[in-house]
């Protein structure tokens, strides 16, 4: 344990060790491991794989399809799944009720900002002489919909980049976000740097300027609650898997009068509301982008997953995630081998830190962690104009998730110690 710790006694002792993992049959099966990669997918706790394999064995039947009770059932379990998404990200209506017709399911966050970088082109009427602005932080699900769109229509693509402190600045958000923008689309949280972009500033500045505001919340939600009334932005996405519910699950949340105005995506199945031999008339918000048969079974998992996370408090895993973070970079500064990229200060990433280890490839890197029982990510993480503009091609990063407790980050310590070992010699 670090010596010099920032952390209180009490702090530290809270994170010593976490009961959590009993809920998580892989954790529970794998005592051994040390999962440092909730950035990439969450561990399921066994409620999300329960309420899984319930809907197949109580319900199953194609939901909206079917006037029989078990179609209904299925039903009923995907619009309550709506609404309690609305509730968990505060997108509310003026009487308080969650809005959730404006809750779209699609395969994943990818496909939702393909959805809205395509559909909102149209919308806008995109063209040469406009401009999407996105930040150099995004991940390549926002980054290149968005390329292909301005390469398409001939918008130029403009990017919001950060100062030396990891901040994209108030003076960098009004340069840069101006007359000619006509959609703003940033993620909340980076996935490399972990820093958190003031998306109500930015969002706010795209509303000044006429444009339109998209979030990339695909490592917010997850790790802090997100109020899309308080972003002020006109559009969020994110990943179910990364919440701990199933694979395959993404969704968006746009502003009801945007969802109605913007055209499909895909067409075809539960999309349409007539069709005849010469036209079609789409169906109603949400189901007007979610063409063909949902993963029904996968939705009301990713429910399950919102009850859990709820059951424990999103102010409680805010916190315990919050000081994890911090005892995780305080152990990363002590090892003089190892460069933290991005800020020094733990309370500023938001689950992810990334690292470099002097003279050793960060492939070599994981290699040898995994052999130690130790999983963390190493690459690009899907966000190359990022690392090219700090100057790196590739970094280790571990993140962190609320199951997760101070023994997992002292045995990656452990590991990158022996990594030193193995390429240098002791120390």
């Amino acid at each position: 344990m670090t010596m010099d710790s920032s952390l209180t006694q009490a702090q530290l002792a809270s994170i010593r060790a976490s009961a959590l993992k009993a809920d998580f049959p892989l954790l529970l099966a794998h005592p051994e491991l040390a999962f440092l990669d909730s950035a990439a997918t969450a561990q399921r706790p066994a409620a999300v794989l329960d309420a899984q394999r319930h809907f197949y064995e109580t319900m199953n039947a194609n939901p909206l399809r079917g006037l029989y009770k078990l179609s209904t059932e299925a039903t009923q379990a995907i619009a309550e799944a709506r609404a309690h998404i609305a509730r968990f990200i505060s997108a509310l209506d003026d009487a308080g009720n969650p809005q959730q017709d404006a809750i779209v399911f699609t395969r994943n966050a990818s496909e939702a900002l393909n959805l809205l970088s395509h559909t909102l082109s149209h919308l806008v009427e995109l063209g040469p002489g406009d401009e999407v602005v996105i930040s150099v932080m995004e991940h390549h699900s926002n980054l290149i919909p968005w390329q292909q769109v301005c390469t398409l229509t001939g918008a130029d693509l403009v990017y919001l980049r950060p100062n030396t402190d990891y901040c994209i600045t108030q003076e960098e958000i009004e340069r840069k976000i101006g007359p000619k923008a006509k959609i703003v689309s940033v993620t909340h949280v980076s996935n490399v740097l972990g820093v958190e972009n003031d998306v109500a500033a930015i969002a706010a500045r795209a509303h000044d300027m006429g444009a339109l505001c998209v979030v990339d919340g695909a490592q917010s939600v997850p790790h802090i609650h997100v109020d899309v009334r308080a972003l002020g932005c006109d559009f969020l996405v994110f990943s179910g898997h990364k919440l701990g519910g199933p694979l395959g699950i993404g969704v968006l949340w746009g502003k009801p009068d945007l969802l109605d105005a913007m055209p499909p995506f895909l067409t075809g199945g539960e999309m349409i509301d007539l069709v005849t031999e010469t036209g079609a008339v789409w169906s109603q918000v949400p189901q007007k982008f979610e063409a063909g048969t949902q993963d029904a079974a996968g939705i009301y998992a990713t429910d399950a997953a919102l009850t859990y996370i709820e059951r424990l408090g999103m102010q409680a895993v805010e916190e315990r995630e919050r000081l994890l973070s911090i005892y995780l970079c305080e152990r990363l500064r002590e090892q003089p081998q190892i460069a933290i990229i991005g800020p020094k200060e733990g309370e500023r990433h938001i689950s992810s830190i990334s690292f470099d280890v002097e003279g050793v490839h960060p492939h070599d890197v994981a290699s040898i962690l995994d052999m130690h029982d130790v999983c963390i990510r190493a690459g690009h993480h899907c966000a190359q104009p990022l690392l090219t503009y700090l100057g790196w091609h590739s970094t280790c990063r571990a993140s962190v998730a609320f199951y997760n407790d101070a023994g997992d980050i002292d045995r990656l310590i452990d590991g990158l110690n022996q990594v030193w070992r193995i390429f240098h010699g002791s120390r």
